[in-house]
Parts: structure tokens; C-alpha cells; sequence
């Protein structure tokens, strides 16, 4: 099984470094690594180059129209079973990541998609580490949330099935081809508890307050192309309701009271008819 390692970077020597650094590190495990850079002048290049005798080291450096189109050059660039892109200034966790992979992909029967848990750090030093979902993803997982993409392995052909990055999108492309491969292509992801990739929070999405208005915008205008509007009208409507049914489930005592209170509050309504 050939993993393609993708790595994206544009002016991020620093990053890019560390995150060459820890891919050269993996342990028994069959990849290539692409790496796109965006023509970058802080000596980049010359970083990738230190790496030259990595075994199937693909890359180019030249001038590309934004992430996404970046995103899609590496995809065009691999040639693995799976894709899996660790950004320039994100690392792998350890070097056995890939190889824990590997076998988890191998007892899992080889999904379209296969996920683990990433670690978020901020340039404070604070760290978070995200875990897999206990329930299925459905479309509300997508209205709300999101499948990181950060260490996700993902079958190479799905690209062929679902096509590439929108690149008129600056920011939520990787959750709409998401959205699209899951929700409406119902392709099914499978966790493993594999802590993949320390992720720099740093980055275009994390950013300012205007950038976060972005993104805002962008999944929105995806919502309202993919969703009839009556449908997107209920979600719209109790998506806070079904997020605060889904915290109650998880301490039974508390759903009962309010299932109780709901009963009593029918039974009143009724009676005033």
C-alpha cells in the first residue's frame, strides 16, 4: 500500500522544515512525498532540497492561485492508494504515524476514508486533541462541523469520483469535497484511535476575524447550493435544539427530567384544547 504524502507551503522555511523533518523520520512504511511550494523567496527551496535524497521525493516550486490550487497540483502529482496531506508547519506525531496507519487501513478492510486524532497547538504552547465522532457523520455533522483533513488518509480514486478542490473557494473547499464525498456520496469514514498530527493553529482558517467572516460566508453559500431551502430552513431552525438533545443524551438523568417536563407540558396543552 503507497501512501502519497502531500505538504503544502508558500514563505514557511521554518515550518516546512519541521514538517520535511518529521516525514523523513517514518518508520516502515511505503510512501512517496510531493511537496508544492508557491514559488516561496524565503528559502524554501533550498530547504526542499536538503531532502533530496528522500526516496521518491516528488516537487516544484512556481506561482500557484491560492491553497487549494496548490491542494490539487500535489493531488495531480501522486501516484498512491492513499493521500494524506501534513501542511507545511504541521508534523506527524512520532514516526510510527504512518506505519499505525498502515495497519489500521489493512484490519479496517482498506475505507475511502480513514481518520485518527489530530492535536491543535496554538503559538502559546495550549494544545487540544481532537477524537473520533461515537456517531455516524450525517449532514448536520457538515452544518455545523467538519472532517479535518490534516492527517486523513484518503483513497486516492475518490478524487476521480468526486473530482478536485473548488478553487474558486479561498478557505472551505476541503470541507465541501468532504461534505460531497460523505453526505451525498455516502461514503463511509472509519476512526482510529491514532493521534496523527500536531496541527499549527496558526494557520489561514484560524486567522482574523475577518477571515472567520469568510468562511462563514463560503460554507453558506455551499449550504444553500446543495440543501433545498426548506430543508436548509430546519436545520437553520433547530440546529441549537438538536445540539442541546445530543448533550442531554449524554447524561440520562437530565433527559429524563426534560422528557418528563414534555410530557407534563403536552398533556396541559392538550387539555386546553
Amino acid at each position: 500500500m503507497l501512501f502519497s504524502i502531500i505538504t503544502i507551503n508558500r514563505n514557511n522555511s521554518a515550518g516546512l522544515r519541521q514538517t520535511m523533518e518529521s516525514v523523513a523520520a517514518q518508520q516502515n512504511c511505503d510512501m512517496e512525498y510531493v511537496v508544492v511550494d508557491g514559488a516561496s523567496t524565503d528559502g524554501s527551496v533550498e530547504v526542499i532540497k536538503q531532502y533530496a535524497a528522500l526516496p521518491r521525493l516528488k516537487w516544484v516550486s512556481e506561482p500557484d492561485s491560492g491553497i487549494y490550487n496548490a491542494m490539487n497540483k500535489g493531488i495531480s502529482m501522486s501516484e498512491g492508494d492513499y493521500v494524506v496531506f501534513v501542511n507545511s508547519g504541521d508534523t506527524l506525531v512520532s514516526p510510527s504515524v504512518m506505519q499505525r496507519l498502515t495497519r489500521a487501513l489493512a484490519e479496517t478492510g482498506r475505507p475511502a476514508i480513514l481518520y485518527g486524532n489530530i492535536i491543535k497547538v496554538w503559538p502559546d504552547g495550549r494544545t487540544l486533541k481532537g477524537k473520533g465522532r461515537k456517531d455516524p457523520f450525517t449532514m448536520f455533522s457538515f452544518y455545523r462541523g467538519t472532517l479535518d483533513h490534516p492527517g486523513t488518509c484518503i483513497r486516492r480514486d475518490l478524487y476521480d469520483t468526486y473530482g478536485m478542490m473548488d478553487e474558486t473557494m479561498k478557505i472551505c473547499s476541503d470541507w465541501a469535497w468532504f461534505m460531497k464525498a460523505i453526505v451525498f456520496g455516502e461514503e463511509k469514514p472509519v476512526y482510529a484511535d491514532i493521534d496523527t498530527v500536531y496541527f499549527d493553529m496558526t494557520g489561514i482558517s484560524e486567522s482574523s476575524g475577518k477571515v472567520r467572516e469568510r468562511l462563514r460566508n463560503e460554507r453558506r453559500s455551499v449550504l444553500k447550493k446543495s440543501l433545498p431551502p426548506l430543508v436548509l430552513a430546519d436545520y437553520d431552525r433547530y440546529a441549537d435544539d438538536i445540539i442541546m438533545i445530543n448533550r442531554l443524551h449524554r447524561h440520562p438523568w437530565a433527559f429524563k427530567l426534560v422528557r418528563f417536563i414534555e410530557r407534563v407540558l403536552f398533556k396541559i396543552e392538550r387539555l386546553k384544547k
